[in-house]
C-alpha cells in the first residue's frame, strides 16, 4: 500500500460539484492498493498514518502524529501512485492492484481509519474527484508498505 501523505490547513473532496469529504488541520492522503496488498497491508499503513510525526511541537520541530493533535484525515484513493513510470513517455498501471481488490481495500482502510480516529474522511473509489487543499509547510511524504506477495 502507498500513502502520499500532505499536512495541511484544511482539504476538501467533491464529486460533481458536491462536497463528499472534508477536514481542517491534519493529513490529505493519497491512496494507493498495489498487486499483493492485503488487509493487513492497509493496516499496517493506517497505524503509521496515524503515528507519523509530521506537525510541529511547542519549539517547532515535526514530533506530533495526527493523534497528538488530533486532525483530520481525509483518505483518497489514487491508483497512478503504483505506475511504473521508468520508460517511455505512458506510464504502466500494471503495479496497480485490480480495480476491484483496489476498491475494496480502500474501503476496507477508510472502515478501519474511522473506527481508529474519528476525524475520517474519504473520497470515493472510481470517481471523477476534484480535491482542494491548503498545504501546511508544505509537508509531504510518501509513504509505502510493501505488499506481502507479488
Amino acid at each position: 500500500m502507498i500513502g502520499l501523505l500532505q499536512r495541511v490547513a484544511s482539504a476538501r473532496v467533491e464529486i460533481d460539484g458536491e462536497m463528499v469529504g472534508a477536514i481542517g488541520r491534519g493529513l490529505l492522503v493519497l491512496v494507493c492498493a498495489e498487486r499483493g496488498d492485503d488487509e493487513a497491508s492497509a493496516g499496517r499503513l493506517l497505524d503509521r498514518l496515524l503515528s507519523y510525526r509530521v506537525f510541529p511541537d511547542a519549539m517547532g520541530k515535526m514530533n506530533l502524529s495526527l493523534r497528538d493533535v488530533s486532525g483530520g484525515l481525509l483518505l483518497v484513493p489514487q491508483f497512478t501512485l503504483a505506475a511504473d513510470t521508468g520508460s517511455g513517455n505512458r506510464p504502466s498501471f500494471t503495479p496497480a492492484a485490480p480495480p476491484e481488490e483496489g476498491r475494496r481495500l480502500f474501503a476496507f482502510m477508510v472502515s478501519l481509519a474511522a473506527d481508529r480516529h474519528a476525524a475520517t474522511a474519504s473520497g470515493l473509489f472510481g470517481a471523477d474527484m476534484q480535491v482542494s487543499l491548503t498545504n501546511d509547510g508544505p509537508v509531504t511524504f510518501w509513504l509505502r508498505v510493501p505488499p506481502a506477495a507479488v
